[in-house]
């Protein structure tokens, strides 16, 4: 049994796929998982390899029910708002913030592969297969901590379309007659409702009337091999997000600051080694992000991302 399998991950289009062999799930809020289960016990291992075991509880105490001796399942940890949607800030919150070390009991693995499977690697069996034994191992619905995502057979464009109307972050295309293939070769796809990609934070303005004292977060992205500034973030915290944020923060000034980003009032700059997820709806013609809304923080254990600029 392979120690850890890289992830398969879904690459970006602004359009869902045409054609028949390709199927459709739900597109998940939080944090990638493999779970290993084994005859010596359960390992959860986020995308960047790190065990997390310890963290999701009742996810490796369902893992140990499930009937089977060995196995490697992938997903998707999530927790639920009150609508049933995957809600990143609130699985952010039941781990206690970014840097975190508290377990999360409300987080539910929604399953979407299985990799490995009673001594056989499946990684080369088409996903229709793998699918198959995964349905057999993992039941959908109920209140288990595992669940499975369920396949839709659909017209992507509508489904898409409902997705949105429902406040649901997109949607997942599969190649039903791929194999599992790591890293980002176009097996899966993602259509995605509304923007939403990790930039940088190197500082932020102070507000007497805003959460935590903070008025606006300021971002980076990469370009090449430098970060540049692409605007602020000023809306998506509540009261207990940005103070939690602003103590992080606050132990990462720096006096100057480490990009440029124009003449600011009231600002206090930090090193660029925060990772934000932030929401927005498109580009302004500088370059700025526009209508941006804050998610929450990545975890450096999650493989955090950084939105690239061309």
């Amino acid at each position: 049994m392979p120690d850890r399998i890289e992830p398969c991950l879904a690459l970006l289009k602004p359009k869902p796929p045409k054609g028949d062999d390709w199927v459709y799930e739900i597109k998940w809020d939080g944090y990638r998982l493999a779970v290993h289960i084994e005859p010596s016990g359960v390992r959860i291992l986020t995308r960047g390899g790190h065990d997390w075991t310890d963290r999701f509880p009742a996810i490796a105490a369902e893992a140990k029910r499930l009937p089977v001796s060995t196995a490697i399942l992938d997903g998707e940890a999530v927790v639920f708002d009150e609508h049933g949607r995957s809600d990143f800030g609130r699985l952010q919150q039941s781990l206690g913030g970014r840097g975190g070390k508290r377990t999360s009991r409300e987080a539910v693995l929604m399953a979407f592969d299985l990799i490995y499977f009673d001594g056989h690697d499946l990684t080369g069996t088409e996903l229709t297969a793998r699918r198959h034994l995964l349905e057999g191992l993992v039941s959908a619905g109920g209140e288990e901590a595992i669940r499975l995502s369920e396949e839709i057979e659909a017209d992507g464009d509508t489904l898409l379309r409902i997705a949105c109307e429902h406040g649901l972050e997109g949607i997942i295309a599969k190649d039903r007659n791929s194999t599992y293939r790591s890293g980002r070769l176009g097996d899966w796809i993602k259509i995605k409702c509304v923007q939403s990609d990790g930039f940088v934070i190197v500082g932020y303005e102070k507000s007497s009337a805003s959460f935590g004292g903070i008025g606006r977060l300021l971002l980076a992205a990469r370009k090449g091999s430098d970060l540049v500034y692409v605007g602020g973030v000023g809306t998506g915290f509540n009261e207990r997000s940005a103070a939690e944020l602003r103590t992080q923060m606050d132990k990462l000034v720096i006096g100057k600051p480490a990009i440029d980003t124009g003449r600011k009032r009231k600002a206090v700059f930090v090193r660029p080694e925060f990772v934000a997820e932030i929401e927005y709806r498109a580009w302004t013609h500088d370059g700025k992000l526009r209508h941006a809304s804050y998610k929450g923080l990545r975890e450096k254990q999650d493989d955090a991302a950084i939105y690239t600029l061309e």
